[in-house]
């Protein structure tokens, strides 16, 4: 069912799976309960980069040959979504653990992988379509431990997801936000930070296009219950756009692979691993190409703001870029909860060092939040958290700093090693970090930390794991 011989395994590294992927998240968000997980938890507004690369992360994980390292995630998982409920804007619960809501997140890959196929010229021969299926209903399985909340069979799979459909999606705030906001607004990668025209010139064109080509995808019915735009000429569109990508299957073997195109999308550009080398590079001459552009351009230089990596953070930027990791405006514990998973899945760290983590980030919830709720409303502000203090490095956030040393520190002796650093920053060291031989000291490690999360300064390690989109 997993590995190489896998049906999945000959679309993992497809192209049309990143547009499978978008459409498979906004048939999850217009789920009521989904879509209000991941407004009140998810970090896929401003951080959209990172919750790329963790859910390619994941399904690499979940789908490779090696059974202890699946079901290691799957574990993850499952302490992952415990932690995840609540109540939506009409008071409805949502429970990330819910049998039928995990079941209906398997059923949109499954659904949309058939669905890229056959937009893309290539419809699924009725054996594969059911082998495929079986390889999903099995990851469900190894999951929640039961693979029925999936129907047995094919045909009845499809009476099953036309059912949900039809009488469980709905038009929800999270489904608008991905159409309507996440594209308009995505922010650059890290591979291209520091090129914003380039950038939004590429957004410009490409943010549209996915958008329209995603809900002309959807099915018809459900756009039209939602309220979605009829776009004429969407579906000759939709065909053309997973046709155009599908051609990149032909490029060489090993030029199109998706965990090193999601590795060096979040590549921080300063890092010192090949892929972050590679960006460092292109992104450095396109700079120079637009240096020269205006250097023989007759159009007077503009002056800009100060070089971002040296300038340092105002405590509402701090907020905005650090604190705020749901982008709503507020800290709240989802905020810092996402942080803690950022760096649990970074470490992939087992149960008991993870609760080490989290328990340590909710401490530091109940410092901040005494300190700094001044009306008592559950949650920080931005003009509470500036005017309030400008540097907070408290008993809590010190000690999430030294738990945070403990679970880097893999080996237990004491120091973090280049391998430790690696796995917690994906860079090598720099050279102002490790000690004289060569190691990152328990008192280096916590000083920087709290002068990173306290004293808002930039961070070569900290921005990329925080702050970076």
């Amino acid at each position: 069912m997993f590995g190489p011989g896998s049906e999945f395994h000959a679309f993992f590294h497809d192209p049309r799976w990143a547009l499978a992927m978008v459409r498979a998240t906004v048939l999850e968000a217009a789920h009521p309960q989904i879509g209000a997980a991941l407004l009140d938890n998810s970090t896929f507004v401003t951080h959209p980069w990172r919750r790329l690369r963790n859910t390619f992360l994941s399904l690499q994980r979940m789908f490779g040959a090696d059974d202890a390292v699946r079901h290691r995630e799957a574990d993850r998982l499952r302490r992952l979504h415990t932690r995840i409920s609540g109540t939506d804007g009409q008071r409805r619960p949502y429970d990330a653990m819910d049998p039928a809501v995990r079941a209906w997140v398997v059923a949109t890959l499954f659904e949309s992988t058939v669905t890229m196929c056959r937009l893309g010229g290539q419809p699924l021969e009725q054996a594969v379509m059911e082998r495929l299926y079986e390889e999903f209903r099995a990851y469900l399985a190894v999951m929640d431990g039961d693979a029925d909340r999936l129907p047995l069979t094919l045909s009845e799979f499809w009476r099953y997801f036309d059912r949900v459909v039809e009488e469980d999606l709905e038009n929800t705030e999270a489904l608008r936000i991905i159409l309507y906001k996440l594209f308009d607004h995505l922010p650059a990668p890290p591979a291209l930070d520091g090129l914003p025209t380039l950038w939004a010139t590429g957004r410009a064109f490409a943010g549209p296009l996915v958008g329209a080509v995603t809900v002309a995808s959807l099915p018809e019915s459900f756009r039209r219950r939602a309220g979605l735009p009829d776009i004429p000429g969407a579906e000759t569109l939709t065909q053309t756009a997973y046709l155009a990508v599908g051609l990149a299957r032909f490029l060489p073997e090993g030029w199109l692979r998706t965990d090193a195109l999601a590795n060096l999308l979040t590549a921080s550009p300063d890092g010192d691993d090949p892929a972050a080398r590679t960006v460092g590079a292109v992104r450095d001459g396109v700079k120079r190409a637009g240096a020269l552009f205006r250097l023989l351009s007759p159009l007077p230089e503009q002056p800009g703001p100060p070089d971002a990596a040296v300038r340092p953070r105002g405590a509402e930027e701090f907020f905005r870029e650090v604190l705020d990791q749901t982008g709503d405006g507020f800290v709240e514990w989802p905020d810092l909860a996402a942080m803690a998973r950022e760096l649990c899945g970074r470490l992939d760290l087992d149960a008991p060092q993870e609760n080490r983590l989290y328990d340590a980030f909710a401490d530091w919830w109940r410092e901040l939040q005494a300190a700094l709720d001044t009306d008592g409303d559950g949650r920080i502000s931005a003009a509470e958290y500036a005017a309030a203090v400008p540097a907070l490095a408290g008993p809590a956030l010190i000690r999430v700093a030294e738990v945070l040393f403990d679970v880097t520190d893999a080996d237990g002796n004491g120091v973090i090693d280049a391998d430790e650093y690696r796995a917690l920053f994906r860079t090598g060291f720099r050279r102002d970090l490790p000690s004289a031989d060569g190691t990152y000291s328990r008192a280096a490690f916590v000083r920087d930390f709290l002068s990173f999360m306290a004293g808002r300064e930039r961070s070569g390690p900290y921005d990329p794991v925080f702050a970076q989109a």
